[in-house]
């Protein structure tokens, strides 16, 4: 049975033929993760969510312990991720309530715990050209046309340390160096899953514009509202996807660490 990790809100716990089973902790050399990891099936796979900011939504992303969660993923068996995020819309044409199938990401982070090599273990760079699952991605645009759910394909994600909105020069700058949206968790999820060797594709959700983009005040309520609109057509796509995903990857993926030891 394969096993496929989720990074997003409780909203998709209802999803159609899902049946939870039990909820794990998990401990880690790295600390604690953001929660229960809880463990469910849909058909032949086994799914394992984790709320990234917590089941109350109380851990700010500049303090989420991303190593904990992608090590704890690992440690449950995941050999994929499907992480789901909200963002800022920054390209013309992108309007809130779009889904972004990412292909890019800018890392704009400081201060956050970004690698599992510390030099203990030796010294290691991995191949990071397309940080985003080749397969995955693939498998997520198939998924969309079958279930009808509008998806754009290709997108740079600017990611942040937060917690505070951006600012609109900070955004100006985004755009000039190809960003097309900007979020506060994006990154360094994908890098600590690709040194673990698991798959990982983001769906970022556009929840409002970017700042400078519309003359109107940004607000978290307005964020939570789109949301809180697009998981029913989340659900959808996800349910589509764990029925396409195949047993065996054919991905570079599963072998990211191959000569990237020193």
């Amino acid at each position: 049975m394969s096993k496929i990790g989720v990074i997003g809100g409780s909203g998709l716990y209802d999803m159609k033929g899902l049946v939870l089973k039990k909820r794990k902790t998990v401990t880690t050399p790295f600390g604690k993760p953001s929660d229960h990891y809880l463990l469910g099936e849909i058909g032949n796979t086994e799914i394992i969510f984790l709320p990234r900011h917590g089941k109350r939504h109380d851990i700010p992303p500049h303090k989420i312990n991303y190593r904990a969660n992608i090590w704890g993923f690992k440690k449950l068996g995941a050999e994929r991720i499907l992480s789901i995020s909200a963002v800022g819309g920054i390209k013309k044409g992108l309007r809130p309530g779009d889904i972004v199938i990412l292909d890019q990401i800018l890392d704009l982070t400081r201060n956050r715990k970004s690698t599992f090599y510390d030099g203990e273990d030796g010294v290691v760079h991995i191949d990071f050209t397309e940080p985003y699952c080749p397969e995955l991605r693939k498998i997520l645009q198939k998924a969309g046309r079958n279930v009808k759910v509008s998806l754009k394909n290709g997108g740079t994600y600017a990611a942040v340390e937060g917690p505070r909105l951006e600012t609109a020069s900070e955004i100006k700058s985004f755009s000039i160096l190809g960003a097309d949206v900007v979020g506060m968790t994006g990154m360094p999820e994908a890098s600590l899953a690709r040194e673990l060797e698991i798959c990982y594709s983001g769906l970022s959700v556009v929840a409002n514009y970017a700042a400078g983009i519309s003359k109107r005040k940004l607000t978290v309520a307005e964020v939570m509202e789109a949301m809180k609109d697009t998981t029913e057509k989340l659900k959808r796509l996800l349910e589509e996807t764990f029925k396409l995903i195949p047993d065996e990857r054919e991905c570079p993926c599963g072998e990211a660490l191959k000569e990237a030891k020193i």
